[in-house]
Parts: C-alpha cells; sequence; structure tokens
C-alpha cells in the first residue's frame, strides 16, 4: 500500500507516490544489523590510547604494563605504528596549506582525544583496561582556543614552522578593492561580527569498524559504518600500503552520519592494522564520549562582515572574511566547509559586487569536516542576518528588503559574483508562500513573555558535485556516480549503487526509479549497497544532498537502456519490430499480431542468449556512469514563530513551517521525513548545542550528553512542510537532493524571530547557539532583565 492508502499500478505512478520505506518492518521489529551487531565470537576487541592533553611532545609510550593483562594480544605505540603505515592523504585543500596529510603516528599531539597507540584483548573490557595501563608521558606545550586567540599576535603555534597558525587563505568572488570601492561609496553599510559554534554530529549509532585479515588471500575484509565505502578503501589502502584489490569495504545498517563518517579516522586505520597484524578479527565501536571529543566535529567559524544599500534598498555588495576552525589538522574534508560558506556568500539574492575571503586556522581541538549543510548554514547566518539588521537600521519591513533583491525566475540560470550558477527555480514565489503560512503567527512586543516572527529564504546546493568543477577547485576526488542494473534469469531486478543507506530511505527511492523505468512492481526490485566489490564506483557516496539526484540520475538512464533491450529481445521472440512491442504489466505484447511474452519468458531467454542481436551483449546488465554537467540548485523559505521569556532567556519555537522545491520529488513521504529531522537538527544548532573547550586547557567540557544537550519533543514544534516542483534539467528524472536543505535557515530564522520580538538585543544577536544564559544576558545588558523590567 502507498501512504495515501492506494495500492500503486505496477510500474506507472511509482516516481512521486509517498510509498513507505522498504526497510522499516524490520527496523521497527529491532532486526537493524549494524557493525557492533555483527556477533562473532572469534573477534578481538580494541581500545584506542588517546591523548588527554591538548598539546605536547609524546617522549615516552611504554606498554609492556598493558601486554601483561590477561587476555591483551597486541599494543602499538607511535614508533610501531610508524614502521607499519603511510599518512592518510587529504583530499580537499585550501591554497597555501602544507598539511596534505594526516600523520597515524604523531610525534606532536594537538588536540584532547588524538589517537597515541591501540590495545587489542579478547574482550571490550579487557581492551580498555590494558589501555589504561599503557603509560604515556606527553611533555606539554601551550594551547590555544578558537580562531580568534589563534590569530592573536604572540598564540602559540601548532606548526611553528609554518610562522603562523593559519593553514591558507582563499578568496572567492570580486577583488576585495572593487567591493570596498562600492562600499565606501555606498548610502548604507551594515558590518557585523558574527560566529557559529563548533557542533557534534551526535549520530544514533557512533563510529564502528570490524576488520579481517586473512594471510591465505592477502586479504583485507572491513565492515564500517561510513558514508563513503570506496573512499575508505582508498584510504586504507594507502594508510597500510596495500593495493585497492586487497580490501572489502562493506557498510552494514548506519544509524545516522550527517558528514560525520564522511571521512577516514586515524583510530579505524590502526584497528585494521592491528587486524593485519594479528593475522585475527579486530572491532571497535566508540563510545559516546569518544564520539563527543575524538570524532571530527562540524562548524565552528568568525566573520566579519557588511552589507551595503542603495537608498532603495537595493544590495550593492556584500563582503565577508570566514575564519574557520580547522582544528589540529586537515581531515579530507578539511577546509572545505569554509570555503563553501565563502563561495554561498550572496544566497539567492542580486549584488553589484561580492566577495568573501576565507582563512583556515589551526587550533588546538577536535578536527573539524563535513557536517550536514556543510558550509551553506553559515552563509545564510551571516547574510540573513546582515540582512535584518540593515532592515531594522533602515526602518523598513525585511521582507521588503528581500523581495525586492531577490533573483527572479525570468533571470534563471543565473550566475553568481562568486560564480554560481543557479540552475532554474522562482525564489520569490517561495517567499511568498512562507510569508502566507506565517499571516497566522504572532507578534507580542509586550509583557514578560514577547513573541517574534521571521522568514527567511535560502538556497542549497545539490547534486554535489559534478568532476569537472572538483577538478577546478583542486579536491583531489570525484563526483561522478555509478548505477548498475541487472534483470536476472526470473525476471527480478537487481540495482547496484554507490550510494549509501543511513536512515534516509535512498533503497527505497531507488527502487522507485527503476521500477517505473522498467513498468515493474516494486516489489520485484532489490537494490544492492555498500559493498566495494560489487556496487559501482563512489567516491562521495551518500553525502552533499547528492544520492537521489547522481545516482538517480545514473539508474535513470540505466532503466531506459534496459526497458529497450528487453522490447528488442521481446520483439525477436515475437517476430515484429521493437517499435511494435509494448509492455503492459509485465506481458510484452505485439500491436500487429497481438502475441504475448511474459517478462520473465523475455529475461530467462535472454540469459539463455536467445534473440539477441549479434553485436548485443548477452547479460542483461546496463551500467552507466553520470556526470552531471553542472550542480543542481535547491531551495526554500522558512518560516518561524518563537517566544522569549524575559526573565529567564529561554527561546521556544512555536510554529515552524518550509517551502521547498527539490525538483521532482520521487517519494514525496521520505521527503517529508527528511526535511523535519533538518529543521529539527538545525533547530539543535540555533537553541543548544555546542561543542565547547577550557579556553585556556583547550580540555573539551561537553563529554556525555548530560552537558552536550540535543533537542527533545519539547523543542520541535509540529512543522509544516510544503513543496514545490521545478524539475532540475541538469538531472535525468528532474531530481534535485533535499538532505541538508532544511538545516540551513532555521539558525538565522530563529534568530530573526528573536529580534522581532526583542527589537532592543538585535544587534548583538551575533552568535549561536541562543541558549538561555546567553540570551538573558543580553536581556540584562539592555535593562529587560526582572530586576530592572
Amino acid at each position: 500500500m502507498t501512504g495515501d492508502g492506494t495500492a500503486p499500478t505496477p510500474g506507472e505512478g511509482l516516481i512521486g507516490r509517498p510509498l513507505p520505506r522498504v526497510h522499516d518492518p524490520r527496523m521497527l521489529r529491532g532486526q537493524g544489523r549494524y557493525v557492533d551487531d555483527i556477533d562473532d565470537a572469534s573477534a578481538l576487541h580494541a581500545a584506542l590510547v588517546r591523548s588527554t592533553v591538548a598539546h605536547g611532545r609524546v617522549t615516552r609510550f611504554d606498554a609492556s604494563a598493558a601486554l601483561r593483562d590477561a587476555g591483551a594480544h597486541l599494543a602499538l605505540g607511535p614508533e610501531e605504528i610508524a614502521r607499519h603505515t603511510e599518512p592518510l592523504p587529504t583530499v580537499w585543500n585550501i591554497p597555501g596549506q602544507r598539511l596534505k596529510h594526516i600523520e597515524l603516528a604523531a610525534p606532536t599531539v594537538r588536540y584532547v582525544g588524538q589517537p597515541i597507540g591501540i590495545v587489542v584483548a579478547d574482550s571490550r573490557a579487557a581492551a580498555e583496561d590494558a589501555a589504561e595501563r599503557v603509560e604515556v608521558t606527553v611533555e606539554p606545550l601551550p594551547a590555544v582556543v578558537g580562531v580568534d586567540a589563534a590569530l592573536a599576535d604572540g598564540a602559540p603555534l601548532l606548526y611553528p614552522e609554518d610562522g603562523s597558525n593559519i593553514a591558507g587563505e582563499v578568496r572567492f568572488g570580486d577583488p576585495a578593492s572593487d567591493v570596498e570601492e562600492i562600499m565606501a561609496g555606498a548610502p548604507h553599510v551594515v558590518e557585523r561580527e558574527l560566529g557559529v559554534q563548533r557542533v557534534s554530529f551526535c549520530s544514533m549509532e557512533p563510529r564502528g569498524i570490524l576488520a579481517e585479515w586473512l594471510d591465505a588471500t592477502e586479504q583485507l575484509t572491513v565492515w564500517s559504518s561510513t558514508q563513503v565505502p570506496h573512499a575508505l578503501r582508498y584510504g586504507l589502502a594507502t594508510a597500510l600500503r596495500l593495493r585497492v584489490d586487497q580490501i572489502r569495504a562493506l557498510v552494514p545498517d548506519v544509524g545516522g552520519a550527517f558528514g560525520g563518517k564522511a571521512a577516514v579516522y586515524v583510530d579505524e586505520v590502526l584497528v585494521c592494522l592491528a587486524a593485519r597484524l594479528l593475522g585475527r578479527r579486530v572491532k571497535w565501536t566508540e563510545d559516546r564520549a569518544e564520539a563527543l571529543t575524538a570524532s571530527y566535529q562540524g562548524r565552528g567559524q568568525r566573520a566579519h562582515a557588511r552589507l551595503a544599500l542603495d537608498a532603495d534598498g537595493r544590495f550593492l555588495a556584500v563582503e565577508a572574511h570566514v575564519k574557520g576552525d580547522l582544528g589540529a589538522f586537515p581531515t579530507q574534508g578539511g577546509s572545505g566547509p569554509f570555503q563553501v560558506a565563502g563561495q554561498s556568500i550572496e544566497g539567492p539574492y542580486r549584488f553589484d559586487r561580492a566577495g568573501a575571503t576565507v582563512t583556515a586556522v589551526h587550533t588546538n581541538a577536535v578536527p573539524t569536516g563535513a557536517y550536514r549543510g556543510y558550509g551553506m548554514q553559515e552563509a545564510a547566518w551571516i547574510r540573513e542576518r546582515l540582512i535584518e539588521e540593515a532592515a531594522r537600521e533602515l526602518g523598513v519591513e525585511a521582507g521588503h528588503l528581500r523581495r525586492l533583491n531577490l533573483v527572479r525566475a525570468d533571470e534563471m540560470p543565473y550566475t553568481t559574483r562568486t560564480l554560481m550558477t543557479y540552475d532554474n527555480g522562482d525564489y520569490p514565489a517561495a517567499l511568498r508562500r512562507a510569508a502566507e503560512l506565517a499571516e497566522g503567527f504572532r507578534r507580542e512586543r509586550t509583557g514578560r513573555v514577547r513573541r517574534g516572527v521571521a522568514v527567511t529564504p535560502c538556497v542549497e546546493i545539490t547534486g554535489f558535485a559534478p568532476t569537472a568543477l572538483l577538478e577546478l577547485a583542486g579536491a583531489e576526488m570525484s563526483g561522478w556516480e555509478g548505477g548498475r542494473i541487472r534483470v536476472n534469469e526470473d525476471g527480478t531486478v537487481t540495482v547496484f549503487a554507490g550510494a549509501i543507506s543511513m536512515g534516509q530511505g535512498i533503497e527505497t527511492t531507488l527502487a522507485q526509479i527503476v521500477a517505473e523505468q522498467l513498468g515493474l512492481p516494486l516489489q520485484q526490485i532489490a537494490v544492492r549497497l555498500g559493498d566495494t566489490d560489487t556496487t559501482p564506483h563512489s567516491e562521495l557516496s551518500s553525502q552533499a544532498s547528492r544520492s537521489v539526484a547522481l545516482s538517480g540520475g545514473a539508474l535513470m538512464l540505466a532503466g531506459a537502456r534496459m526497458r529497450e533491450r528487453m522490447r528488442g529481445l521481446a520483439a525477436r521472440y515475437l517476430g515484429t519490430a521493437t517499435e511494435d512491442v509494448r509492455l503492459e504489466g509485465q506481458v510484452f505484447r505485439a500491436g500487429k499480431t497481438g502475441e504475448t511474452a511474459t517478462w520473465r519468458e523475455v529475461a530467462h531467454r535472454g540469459w539463455l542468449g536467445w534473440g539477441r542481436a549479434e553485436h548485443d551483449r548477452i547479460q542483461l546488465e546496463e551500467t552507466v556512469d553520470f556526470d552531471p554537467p553542472a550542480i543542481t540548485f535547491a531551495y526554500s523559505a522558512h518560516a518561524a514563530e518563537v517566544a522569549v521569556d524575559l526573565d529567564t532567556g529561554t527561546v521556544t519555537v512555536e510554529k515552524y513551517h518550509t517551502v521547498n522545491d527539490s525538483g521532482v520529488l520521487v517519494n514525496p513521504l521520505i521527503a517529508k521525513g527528511q526535511v523535519v529531522g533538518a529543521v529539527a537538527q538545525g533547530l539543535g544548532l540555533a537553541l543548544m548545542e555546542e561543542s565547547a573547550y577550557d579556553p585556556v586547557t583547550a580540555q573539551p567540557l561537553t563529554t556525555s550528553l548530560w552537558d552536550y544537550e540535543l533537542p527533545g519533543p519539547g523543542d520541535v514544534p509540529d512543522v509544516g512542510v510544503e513543496h514545490t516542483v521545478t524539475p532540475s534539467t541538469l538531472i535525468p528524472g528532474g531530481f534535485k537532493g533535499l538532505g541538508e536543505g532544511g538545516t540551513l535557515p532555521p539558525p538565522v530564522t530563529v534568530a530573526n524571530a528573536v529580534a522581532d520580538a526583542v527589537p532592543e538585543i538585535a544587534h548583538a544577536l551575533t552568535e549561536t547557539p541562543l541558549t538561555p544564559a546567553r540570551v538573558w544576558e543580553l536581556l540584562a545588558a539592555e535593562g529587560l532583565d526582572r530586576a530592572r523590567g
């Protein structure tokens, strides 16, 4: 049954139907199979020896006491690790970046939680006990927290040979001198220092890996909770000095990722190294403390930003200097999110001039990397706070400024000053509809509980990223995606794709695409993902809102080819021309004679090799490698009503609506779930989540879910979701991505609504999260606390 209670016609209208996800029944029965569920009594268990200081030189690693523990099998320190490994490569570097690799056995540690060694024992408890007995001496060095401190004169240097803590710098858009000329002559300029905090991924399932080395075949098999199995295989091959064909990466169920599993980590490589040295299966599952303190983090940037307007409110120029907190070293994603923030600074608006300088900065904190939204949320925060403040200072409605400056549908395709080309869409229509939905929201600017409303448009990069653009950016990765369709001997169909299922229901949407293309019922389609030995190559796999657009696009093309092959085979069996054959249900019918052959009969004979043209392949398999000509852009507008308690500083989001356009929706039910989940995550960043560090020692302060607050049911209202459809002209099927878009506007939409409710503190709403303590301090500074209110 479909989400609307009707049975879908096989092969017809499957794209666009709100079908339940095919894996939901087994998940609801508790039959999900994650890395930690792979039950193998023969597996050994690993524990990592991690640095407890933020900056220092490792002068001693003595595992002799640990190895005397009963059940201990192996202990590796920096020297042993260095003998057996090579550094991990980074893939998205910033101009001037010297570090283009990640050391696996660094003699200098640069954040609390950095792996120093690994211990393997019979059980997890035994491994953790043994790891605690390893004696490590670290000669401490001064630490630095945050980009401003790292850029200050006399700041401790993480890499003294660089002469500063700047890893690299890049400019997007117009030259700074051109923008400055506009700024100098503009009737009105708004200027702010704006910050976005570091955050943790907090997926329900933390990272995990099970590795097995077989000496007989010299083969490493890895089961991993990763978003990028092919990239994992390549990284492991490089680090462990193996051929790529010696490694097989398998991905079971993945309990969320949000970008945190899009990299190859040092600790994961060490587990595989231990398995190879022991010739045994070795298993490691990250605990929550490690997830919060040792897994890479997201966001973390500050920006000095300006917006220039003419006397009528037309946007003349926008300029930002983005300073990104890279952490201890560049990850595979490296400074990519900060670069995307700079290049996305214009959003859905027109500017005469626009530019952004991005500076990546080293600090003594966990490295940052990909996080859902990948820099676009930070760009939205900068841009939309500036617009709201400009409206306040000019005494006009913010919606008026937005409507005046939005790129119109008749201007598409539209290329920004930072050279991003929006393919199509109607941005003003989305804003108008969101404003209509907000008409019933409340504004109350008196009393001890104030209410405010904000409406924010946004544009999202999806289908990231065409290979040509990655090559232009110097990012050493591929952006194309492969899809393969096999019609089996009994007429069933197996679909292979490089995407990964991590809760977004991709196996359902890909099955819908192929079923519609072939004219078959959904139950006849099986989707196979997450095996580097069988699935098409995918460097980026499931991240960057690309799975449906690129894997789906590839399968649209492969499905069309397979449909025609099957028609051709049927025509030869029926003694007629291909154009005379129609597929009705699962029966091929010759129009002239009325003769029929079932789909299964044609598949069976096809595998026997009967009836094919001399030049045709016998195998009923079609593979397409799809590399889009450009990025396709989704867009949205969000509306929020918030209540601000002047006595406590608590901000409550009471109503929330979104209007989204992600091209053709394969499954509206899944699409709604993706948007609602993304909004909830965005509200967490807006109001509570923050990975904090002691400003002197750089010790992490959020080490458990007691300290790191996540949004609960009471923090997220019912989210209204509407979709319009503007098909992509770049992607077969007209698909666009939507996995990240819902996270982009919530922080700035909430902040702008707070500014609307309490205009007295609007100028000071410059950083997230808007916790009760932070908001109360702003209220107190303006004399709005109860003592003076």
